[in-house]
């Protein structure tokens, strides 16, 4: 669509879809949550074509190249062509294996748990994600 010289990084971000609205962008990286070679940028940065940047949104990491400039805010699959998603595969496995973390249960009647239950709950949980098995293609 349009593209321009000097874009701001919180327009940009805004523009291709990695945050709902211009403040959110804004916030996020007054909050620190949007990182150019690690190290924090203000809403004014002015976006160049192959900057990497790392943004957090909650659980999420994302590392993002910019291939494009992009002014207005776009559908979805026009948005993709304006940046490349170079996120490492441990980040994105990391964040989906969360939502198969075992789900902890007392039988009904077995009463409250004891200092050993609650220790060996937490070592579960705590290591969990440490331990979680390889996939094939990382070996």
């Amino acid at each position: 669509m349009a593209e321009k010289e000097k874009l701001r990084i919180d327009k940009y971000l805004w523009a291709i879809r990695m945050f709902k609205t211009r403040t959110l962008a804004s916030d996020a990286c007054k909050a620190g949550r949007v990182k150019l070679e690690s190290n924090n940028i203000k809403a004014s940065h002015e976006v160049k074509i192959g900057e990497r940047y790392q943004i957090s949104k909650g659980p999420e990491r994302k590392v993002i190249l910019v291939s494009g400039l992009l002014e207005n805010r776009v559908d979805a699959k026009k948005a993709v062509d304006y940046y490349q998603d170079i996120t490492p595969v441990e980040h994105t496995t990391a964040f989906k294996s969360m939502f198969h973390a075992p789900i902890l249960k007392r039988d009904r009647g077995a009463g409250r748990p004891t200092k050993r239950d609650r220790r060996e709950t937490d070592d579960l949980k705590d290591n969990f994600f440490e331990n979680a098995p390889k996939k094939p293609e990382d070996s």
